[in-house]
């Protein structure tokens, strides 16, 4: 099995070329779009987005995925808004030439079950992977932390009823173990038939706190090595958030990311997973 690395490089620097620096000096040939300059994706212009391919072209770096914000917006805001994003992400995506965008399943409103919403957000996600299956996107839906697919039951819930090749899931250890959730054992299962790309950033489960890979409660080496068995070749990409953490996005720095990818790479060599 080899996998290939990437990670959110906006951690590292709100600079692309700090940005490409340090993934040089890792050894990773893949980022994760989630901002650059700090303006989010999907508020690029057009000027910006050609700046932004330009500077990955002159280091030879790929964009494995866009981490997209789209999903995480409150259940109750307008669609049509969201839509739109999407069809600009969409086009983002094929400039880049990617075909995963990591997105979310609505805040659900404060204090509400989430079942109460089920309905409303497979309509929604339907609509989303329905754009997204005309551009021959895949949509890698995060397992973020107060919204409808937080819990690993409503995420295989969800994919499954809005039953698109176009929505599949990528898997966050921190986010669940901040969920009160053990990701191997709890979540593993029920996402593995869905999984098709691999965040990385590890959790203490007293207290919130996000470690480097392994230092926490996130099962991250039972999770990789099950992968390992079961032919996983995908993307693995790292999201430190060590320095910051916020609903929005974290910050790391160039230390902080470097030390989040050498433990990852720790971890993949003891455990025989060759990388690129």
């Amino acid at each position: 099995m080899t996998v290939t690395l990437s990670g959110f490089a906006d951690e590292i620097s709100p600079d692309p070329r700090e940005q490409l620096a340090t993934l040089a000096a890792e050894s990773i040939t893949h980022l994760e779009l989630r901002s650059a300059w700090s303006v989010n994706v999907a508020d690029f212009t057009g000027e910006q987005l050609a700046a932004f391919r330009a500077v990955l072209g002159d280091a030879g770096v790929r964009v494995s995925a866009i981490g997209s914000p789209i999903g995480k917006i409150p259940l109750g805001a307008p669609l049509g808004p969201e839509l739109d994003r999407m069809r600009r992400i969409a086009d983002i995506a094929g400039e880049l030439g990617t075909a995963i965008v990591r997105v979310f399943s609505f805040f659900v409103p404060p204090g509400e079950p989430p079942q109460r919403h089920r309905a409303q957000v497979i309509d929604r996600m339907a609509a989303l992977a329905e754009i997204a299956a005309g551009q021959g996107l895949v949509l890698a839906h995060e397992n973020e932390k107060e919204i409808f697919g937080d819990a690993p039951g409503r995420c295989a819930d969800l994919i499954a009823s809005v039953n698109s090749p176009a929505l599949r899931a990528t898997f966050d250890a921190a986010n669940f173990v901040q969920c009160g959730v053990r990701p191997f054992d709890e979540a593993y299962g029920l996402l593995r038939p869905y999984l098709v790309y691999l965040q990385v950033k590890d959790a203490l489960a007293a207290t919130g706190e996000v470690v480097p890979a392994g230092q926490g409660d996130g099962q991250v080496r039972e999770t990789l090595a099950a992968l390992r068995d079961s032919g996983f070749d995908g993307f693995v990409s790292l999201e430190p958030h060590l320095a910051q953490a916020g609903r929005y996005g974290g910050f790391s720095g160039p230390e902080g990311f470097a030390r989040a990818s050498q433990s990852l790479k720790f971890i993949l060599n003891e455990l025989g997973i060759s990388w690129r």
